[in-house]
């Protein structure tokens, strides 16, 4: 399969894995990140991944005129994409740890723009080359189980709701021409993204305390498995989902202590 991974932070982060898992089952891979600080920090670490060298392109999900211009360049290297990971989240930090009732819409608007409607913005900017793989595409997410309010994760919350319900109206809109809209609902993972998250160690310190088959934070290689499953056509029939990989969590109702 050809991939594109965006969102690649760190070697701990779950794009990291994903890609990773990606190249060491044979797919080819291209990684984006915003251009800045965060796309020398991506081109370092891009080159810890199995194969080298890793084409990495600098785009900016919220000016489309980056999504454009990547999707041609991508084009350059590829003739479709057989899958896409969206693993792109930001909010400002008054967005987030209990400030909800105190949020200013500005940085509300950022933490939706960003996290929320981006997955349409980068769906719709590479819908030629999603719908030019011979056996349908499949675009996944991350989020965090938007339908509950967790502690300090306020507005961050509320965009990833946007991020859920976008999945299901781009499965709607897109299913025709064989493009799958997935999103994948994963347990705390202890990467830069949930680390700058003031108190987020209430979420996550308690989870394999109540999650079933136990949960590892520092171990986001259990996400990888599932998000290419869910690009591959074994995934063919799957679409508009959320699916848990939260070791069991989202099932038992046990509260966060």
């Amino acid at each position: 399969m050809n991939l594109l991974i965006t969102g690649i932070t760190t070697q701990s982060s779950i794009a990291y894995a994903i890609a990773e898992e990606a190249m060491n089952q044979g797919h080819e891979v291209i990684v984006t990140n915003p251009p800045g600080r965060q796309f020398s920090i991506c081109e370092r670490i891009a080159k810890r991944l199995p194969k080298e060298p890793v084409a990495v392109l600098p785009m900016d999900v919220t000016d489309p005129e980056q999504i454009a211009a990547t999707a041609a360049a991508v084009g350059e290297h590829w003739d479709h994409v057989d899958g896409i990971l969206h693993a792109i989240a930001f909010a400002p930090e008054k967005a987030l740890g209990g400030n909800f009732l105190d949020t200013e819409w500005a940085d509300v608007a950022t933490a939706v723009h960003v996290s929320g409607y981006s997955l349409k913005a980068l769906t719709v900017g590479f819908r030629s080359l999603l719908g030019a793989a011979p056996h349908g595409a499949g675009v996944v997410s991350l989020t965090f189980d938007a339908s509950v309010a967790w502690p300090v994760y306020d507005w961050m919350g509320s965009a990833k709701a946007v991020l859920e319900n976008s999945t299901k109206y781009l499965a709607r809109d897109l299913g025709a021409e064989g493009i799958r809209v997935n999103a994948i609902a994963a347990g705390p993972i202890k990467s830069l993204a949930g680390g700058s998250i003031p108190g987020f160690a209430q979420i996550s310190d308690s989870w394999g305390d109540h999650a079933p088959l136990g949960w590892d934070t520092k171990d986001a290689t259990v996400v990888a498995g599932p998000a290419l499953f869910l690009m591959s056509p074994a995934a063919r029939a799957i679409t508009g989902t959320v699916l848990h990989v939260d070791g069991g969590y989202h099932a038992m109702g046990a509260p966060l202590v």
